[in-house]
């Protein structure tokens, strides 16, 4: 019986940790990006403004800290995003790049 809670509260956990941004909308978050970040990286940085993401040594460690870039520089840009926009943009950069499961 003990195995058997112990193998359900593992599938629990991983099935919880398999995406930390839970229903965004990743096409959604694609344009974003496409649309407001790319160019702007791209200005700052050179190339065509993804870099950013692959570089050795990227800012970004887990996802929380992916989504708080994002709000980052949404605030610093003053995009006016709204929270889901935030989520949609990181989910899209996790999935296009990151691939944080946390």
């Amino acid at each position: 019986m003990k195995i058997t809670a112990f193998l359900v509260l593992l599938f629990i956990h991983q099935y919880a940790l398999a995406n930390p941004f839970e229903g965004a909308d990743l096409k959604a978050g694609e344009s974003l990006v496409e649309k407001n970040c790319v160019s702007c990286h791209a200005a700052s940085f050179g190339g065509d403004g993804s870099t950013i993401y692959t570089r050795e040594y990227h800012k970004v460690k887990t996802s929380k800290g992916l989504l708080a870039q994002v709000r980052n520089c949404n605030t610093n840009i003053g995009l006016k995003w709204f929270e889901d926009e935030e989520l949609n943009a990181a989910a899209y950069l996790n999935n296009t790049y990151y691939k944080f499961t946390e």
